[in-house]
């Protein structure tokens, strides 16, 4: 028994007659008459009387209709309840490293809210492995994470990349380092360094920059907001991607600023990560559509213009 087939009969005892039903549902006359006749035959029951001038329901299958109608409301209750299941009531887990804040990631929640108004987003700061392992897992829906340019995304995730951008030198404008017009590996080794603990692509690109070598003195921790505020306090200069910084809070407000590197590193890139098999919510869908269109608007336009060296 099929569903189509009591939505069909129900058709023909609305109608009146298998011409305007089949005319309703733009089926052929006979097509709807054979799906009828299948379901008589697996029911036992003439539920047509068929006559020269029509087919109407017979005294059988009206007996029979309250039941078939309490069918199609108990599957029309069901598909209401998982359309609204997808709207609401949903969780959506994203794993960051922290890096894109408030160009990328602000806009996208608020856009994703006002889609789904009653889905929760939790936000997980994590190292790359985490994020890698709560996907595979389950425990992420999705996951920002960052390479370095010429790094091969894991082979088991779809990876699209969002934004990729040049590592700067995240300082304090009355840094004497902010005079100069960029900053070097030399210059980073006689300050205060506020390096990203081991795990973050960040932490390997400074590494390799400064080959190897400890700065004067260091700081570690978890994640960019964290680093920012500690360089908007004075305690040091941190190396982020330029995205990380680029209208950041504390740049509009005047407490940090940047300057490019001297020295050449790879580019960083901001991907969005899934797993490549197995089924995702609408919901995460919608939000990894919103990250790349919001990611294509902060792209399109000509450069932003970068923070100038004191005079």
């Amino acid at each position: 028994m099929r569903i189509e087939q009591l939505e069909y009969l129900q058709a023909v005892t609305r109608l009146g007659s298998l011409r305007r039903a089949a005319e309703e549902l733009h089926l052929s006359q006979p097509a709807l008459s054979e799906t009828v006749r299948n379901l008589e035959r697996e029911l036992g029951v003439d539920l047509l009387e068929r006559r020269r001038s029509g087919a109407k329901i017979s005294d059988r299958g009206r007996e029979l209709l309250p039941y078939m109608e309490g069918v199609l409301e108990a599957v029309d209750r069901l598909r209401r309840a998982a359309d609204e299941q997808h709207r609401t009531s949903r969780t959506v887990r994203l794993g960051t490293v922290n890096t894109a804040t408030v160009p990328l990631v602000i806009p996208v929640i608020r856009e994703f809210r006002s889609l789904h108004p009653m889905t929760q987003v939790e936000m997980v700061g994590a190292r790359q492995a985490q994020i890698h392992q709560g996907i595979r897992e389950g425990g992420f829906d999705l996951g920002l994470v960052n390479l370095l340019d010429g790094d091969d995304p894991p082979p088991d995730f779809t990876s699209t990349e969002l934004l990729r951008a040049p590592a700067v030198v995240c300082l304090r404008p009355d840094d004497p380092l902010a005079a100069l017009p960029a900053i070097g590996a030399a210059d980073l080794l006689r300050s205060p360094v506020i390096m990203m603990r081991s795990g973050y692509i960040m932490h390997r690109l400074v590494h390799r920059l400064l080959g190897g070598a400890p700065p004067s003195f260091s700081y570690s921790t978890d994640g960019a907001e964290m680093g920012k505020l500690m360089v908007a306090e004075g305690l040091g200069v941190t190396v982020l991607p330029e995205f990380s910084v680029m209208d950041d809070p504390l740049l509009r407000a005047g407490c940090i600023t940047y300057r490019p590197l001297s020295e050449p590193v790879p580019d960083v890139l901001l991907t969005v990560q899934a797993q490549r098999s197995g089924s995702v919510s609408r919901a995460a869908r919608d939000l990894h559509r919103l990250f790349v269109r919001q990611a294509d608007s902060l792209t399109e336009p000509a450069e932003r213009p970068r923070p100038t060296s004191a005079a």
